[in-house]
């Protein structure tokens, strides 16, 4: 015979309680005056007990909802806050030209794009143990003790819409070692008979301002530098062939020395435009009209009154 249903313990905590406690994980500390980032969850169950949310509570129950619960305050994501005044205009010229458009027309099919930046400070550190491989129940092994062997800096431009890489070494970034990776790019078919070629870089000093673009044009005249606006970096889609670089190439680094990170790169370079895609860009114009509005609904109104008081000359 089955037994009758049992109505159990009673909850302990109220569902207000539990709403009151994840509220408090996810206030800024510092917004009340205690020298915290966060506070953690011992921390926590004094904080409900002293403002008399609770009786009592444990840290470990105040854990267990935060573990349960869709919000997870100790995790953060860094973001740059849009500064430039003509950023708009700037973003709307990269966004159409990954969709094959420039001012309002469509390019044709002599007309490339590519997206051009530097990976800085690309070590070689040799480990004083070698790097043991995975294995059953234990994950790779990097001997934190190393031997610096010297860094260099990665140059890459990235066809868009044709997915291959053109990448060359350089002791270090500038408009020389820039430009060496414009002359091998320009110099090489299809784009040294192209109607136009778009270079999509950053404001970084190797080809910021009207000087780059004058420089780039008079050496060859087909090519056409966009800028991205200031501190937009992600907009820019080489950004995403450095971090499959740094996660597949370079990281965990261990190489004897910069011989064996330039054979690395190159390596990667053939293997990586053997089966490459094009990369699938969702961030169009449209989002690109909803993100002032977006931004606007997180940003603090002091913050707000201090960015419209920003000039913008």
């Amino acid at each position: 015979m089955a037994d009758r249903k049992r109505s159990g313990r009673p909850a302990r905590f109220t569902p207000v309680q539990i709403a009151e406690t994840l509220a408090l994980a996810c206030q800024l500390p510092a917004e009340t005056g205690v020298p915290l980032s966060r506070r953690s969850c011992p921390e926590l169950a004094v904080e409900l007990t002293a403002r008399g949310i609770t009786d009592s509570i444990s840290a470990s129950t105040v854990r267990r909802w935060l573990r349960e619960d869709v919000l997870k305050p100790w995790q953060y994501r860094s973001w740059i806050f849009i500064r430039d005044p003509d950023f708009r205009a700037k973003a709307r010229r990269v966004l159409d030209l990954y969709a094959r458009t420039f001012e309002g027309v469509p390019l044709g099919p002599g007309e490339y794009v590519i997206s051009s930046d530097e990976k800085t400070s690309v070590q070689a550190r040799c480990r004083c143990h070698p790097t043991l491989a995975p294995g059953q129940a234990r994950a790779m092994r990097v001997n934190h003790e190393y031997g610096r062997g010297g860094a260099l800096a990665y140059l890459a431009a990235y066809d868009v819409h044709r997915a291959e890489i053109h990448g060359r070494c350089e002791p270090t970034t500038g408009v020389v070692p820039f430009m060496a990776l414009v002359e091998q790019v320009m110099t090489q078919e299809p784009y040294a008979s192209a109607k136009r070629v778009f270079w999509i870089v950053d404001n970084g000093s190797s080809h910021r301002g009207k000087r780059a673009i004058d420089r780039l044009a008079g050496r060859f005249p087909n090519a056409v530098m966009v800028h991205t606006p200031v501190d937009a970096s992600w907009l820019n889609q080489v950004e995403i062939f450095f971090l499959i670089v740094q996660r597949k190439v370079v990281a965990p680094n261990d190489f004897t020395d910069l011989a064996e990170v330039r054979d690395r790169l190159r390596g990667f370079e053939d293997r990586y435009n053997a089966t490459a895609q094009p990369f699938q860009w969702r961030f169009t114009t449209s989002d690109l009209d909803d993100l002032p509005d977006r931004l606007d609904r997180h940003t603090p109104a002091d913050r707000q009154e201090e960015s419209s008081a920003t000039p913008t000359a």
